[in-house]
C-alpha cells in the first residue's frame, strides 16, 4: 500500500521525502526484513501473553524425552505472529498487482488458515476434557481429519499449478540463439553492453541442478499424443511437491527453533534465487531463466526471513512460544509455493534436506514397523524414535545441540543449492 502510494506521489510530481527510495526493491527489501523483525519481536510479546491468558498451552506425550514436562503449558499457535510478520510487510511494501505476490499472499492464508483451525480444535478437545474431569492425551481423535489438511493442500496446489500456466502475466524469457526473422516474436535487449535476443515462452520448464543444458521441459514426460494435457501433469506435480514440503515442515517442528531457524536459512536461499532470475543482467550473467516481475518477490521473502529469525527470540531453546500447525504448515506451503515459482522445484531435495529426512525416517520407521509386526508378530523400529531429531533425543543429545546441528546441515546444503547456479 505505501508502494502504490509513493508511486502515485512519484508519477503526480509530487515531492515527499523517501519518494524515490521505494523505487529500489533493495531498499525495499531491507525494510520488509527490519519491519517483520520489528512485528514479531515486539508484538510477539504481547501475543505470548494474551495466549498465557487465554491458557493456549501446548499438551505433551508421555514419549520419555528428556526435557518434554518443562515443555506442558507452553503458548501455542505462535504462527500467527509470523503470517501477520510476513503479510503487513509484504502488503505495505510490495507492488500487490504482480501475480507472484498475490499469489503468494493467497498460499500464506491459505495453509496458515488450515492450521489454526487444526490447533484451534486441538486446544478445544482439550479444555472439553478438563472440564469434563477426562484425562486428555495429546494425539487422541482432535484437530482436522488428516485428509482434511490433504484436501486443503491439494486446493492449494491446484490454485498455483493453475495459475501459474494458465495466467497471462507468468512467463519467462529464454535466450534466442541466432538471427531473428523480422516476423519472429523475438524481445531484444542491450545487456552489459551487448545486444541480446530473447524469446517469451510459457511452456512448464523446470531448472535441473548440476546439467550444463539445465532446462526440462515437463511435457517431455508425457507422449506426444497426450501433450495437449501437459498442465494436468504440472498441477499434479505442483500439488505433491506442496503436500510433500508442507507436511515435512510440519513434522520437523518437534524441537525449540528447528523449524523456525530451518525456514529463515532456506528463505536466504530462495530469495537469492528469485532475485537473481528477476534481474535480467544477473539472469544473462548466470545463464538462467529470466522472469519478469519476479524480482518483486524478493520483498515477501524478505518479510519470510525478518519474520522467521524474530520469532527465533522466543522459540530457540528453551521455547516460550511454539509456532503450532499454524506457522508450520504455513512455512512448508509457502517454501514449495516460492521454489515451484522461481522453477527451482528439482533443488527442494538439496536445500530442503532437513525436512525430507524427516518426513523419510518417519515414513520408514511406520512401513518397517508394519512390515516386521506382519512378517514376525511384532513391530521393529528402524530407529529409536521417529522423527529423526527424536532419535537423536533417545541417544542423549541435547536439543539445542541437535537444532544447531541441523541448522549447520540445512546451511551446507543451502550453499550447495546456490553453487549451482554456476556448476553445472
Amino acid at each position: 500500500m505505501l508502494y502504490h502510494l509513493f508511486e502515485w506521489f512519484r508519477t503526480a510530481g509530487i515531492r515527499f521525502p523517501g519518494v524515490s527510495l521505494f523505487q529500489f526493491i533493495t531498499f525495499r527489501v531491507m525494510l520488509a526484513v527490519l519491519l517483520s523483525l520489528f512485528i514479531t519481536i515486539i508484538y510477539g510479546r504481547r501475543l505470548i501473553n494474551m495466549l498465557n491468558q487465554k491458557q493456549i498451552g501446548e499438551s505433551v506425550r508421555e514419549l520419555g524425552l528428556a526435557g518434554e514436562h518443562t515443555k506442558k503449558g507452553t503458548p501455542t499457535m505462535g504462527g500467527i505472529i509470523i503470517i501477520l510478520a510476513i503479510l503487513i510487510p509484504t502488503l505495505l511494501l510490495a507492488n500487490l498487482n504482480k501475480v507472484y505476490v498475490r499469489l503468494m499472499i493467497v498460499s500464506t492464508i491459505w495453509l496458515g488458515l488450515i492450521g489454526f483451525i487444526d490447533d484451534y480444535l486441538k486446544l478445544r478437545a482439550k479444555r472439553i476434557a478438563q472440564e469434563s474431569g477426562a484425562t486428555y492425551k495429546k494425539g487422541d481423535k482432535d484437530g482436522l481429519a488428516g485428509w482434511f489438511k490433504v484436501f486443503g493442500q491439494v486446493g492449494l496446489g491446484i490454485t498455483i499449478g493453475a495459475t501459474l500456466w494458465f495466467n497471462g502475466n507468468v512467463k519467462t524469457w529464454r535466450e534466442f540463439i541466432g538471427t531473428p526473422s523480422p516476423n519472429e516474436p523475438v524481445i531484444t535487449r542491450m545487456v552489459s553492453g551487448k545486444e541480446r535476443h530473447f524469446v517469451e515462452t510459457k511452456v512448464p520448464v523446470t531448472t535441473i541442478p548440476f546439467v550444463k543444458t539445465h532446462e526440462f521441459n515437463y511435457s517431455k514426460l508425457l507422449p506426444e499424443s497426450l501433450r495437449g494435457y501437459s498442465w494436468l501433469l504440472y498441477i499434479i506435480i505442483v500439488i505433491f511437491i506442496i503436500t510433500a514440503v508442507s507436511n515435512g515442515s510440519n513434522i520437523t517442528d518437534g524441537l525449540d527453533g528447528l523449524a523456525t531457524g530451518t525456514s529463515a536459512l532456506i528463505g536466504v536461499c530462495l530469495g537469492i534465487f528469485a532475485y537473481a532470475s528477476g534481474n535480467l543482467i544477473l539472469a544473462d550473467y548466470l545463464n538462467i531463466m529470466y522472469i519478469p516481475n519476479l524480482a518483486e518477490l524478493s520483498i515477501f521473502i524478505g518479510a519470510l526471513i525478518g519474520a522467521c529469525v524474530g520469532f527465533l527470540w522466543y522459540n530457540s531453546y528453551p521455547a516460550q512460544v511454539f509456532m503450532g500447525d499454524t506457522g508450520s504448515l504455513a512455512l512448508g506451503g509457502i517454501i514449495a509455493a516460492l521454489a515451484i515459482i522461481v522453477h527451482k522445484e528439482l533443488l527442494i531435495p538439496i536445500f530442503c534436506g532437513v525436512f525430507l529426512v524427516e518426513n523419510i525416517s518417519v515414513m520408514l520407521q511406520v512401513g518397517y514397523f508394519k512390515y516386521t509386526k506382519k512378517k514376525y508378530g511384532e513391530g521393529r523400529r528402524i530407529f529409536l524414535m521417529s522423527p529423526l531429531h527424536h532419535h537423536y533425543q533417545k541417544k542423549g543429545y541435547h536439543e539445542a545441540k541437535i537444532v544447531t546441528r541441523f541448522w549447520i546441515v540445512t546451511l551446507l546444503c543451502v550453499v550447495l543449492s546456490i553453487v549451482t547456479l554456476k556448476i553445472r
